[in-house]
């Protein structure tokens, strides 16, 4: 009896129907396009975007060259080679990310403890050749000094949520 009931309701056809009618609503709707480059959708606080590195207010850089990002990256985009300083700190000579391997995960912001690597909000950003796309350790300072209001401002909002 449940075969002739279910056989019956499939030639009614319900559940195309059901699904039409979702679709007719959204059809006759408002539409959420955005017009981009002139508008601009809402982004989150904690979207992940292009790599930075960040400064001590003295100048210093941050990174002490723990390598606990290059460990922590699952897609192996970063690589670092370091060297000791005269006082006896470690600082890095080499800090590059493959952003065509990264897959903005940002494990490598969570590994860091001094908040040398973060993730910034801009993803306005391309390359035209495959080099262009490696973000080199003086690139990644110039991004972080050129948006560390903006870095700090990021950070400070996230810590109210921690």
């Amino acid at each position: 009896m449940n075969a002739m009931v279910a056989f019956f309701k499939s030639l009614s056809l319900k559940e195309l129907r059901a699904g039409m009618a979702v679709t007719g609503r959204y059809f006759f709707g408002k539409k959420f396009t955005v017009q981009y480059p002139e508008e601009r959708a809402p982004q989150s606080p904690r979207f992940r975007g292009l790599h930075a590195q960040r400064r001590y207010p003295n100048g210093e850089e941050r990174c002490i060259a723990c390598k606990l990002c290059e460990v922590v990256c699952p897609a192996l985009a970063i690589t670092i080679e370091s060297e000791q300083r005269a006082d006896g700190t470690r600082r890095t000579t080499r800090y590059d990310i493959d952003l065509t391997k990264c897959i903005f995960c940002g494990f490598c912001e969570e590994a860091c403890p001094v908040d040398a690597i973060v993730e910034t909000r801009i993803y306005e950003y391309h390359g035209e050749q495959r080099g262009d796309l490696l973000m080199t350790k003086e690139k990644l300072l110039a991004v972080g000094d050129k948006h560390e209001a903006q870095i700090a401002a990021d950070r400070a909002a996230d810590a109210k949520y921690r």
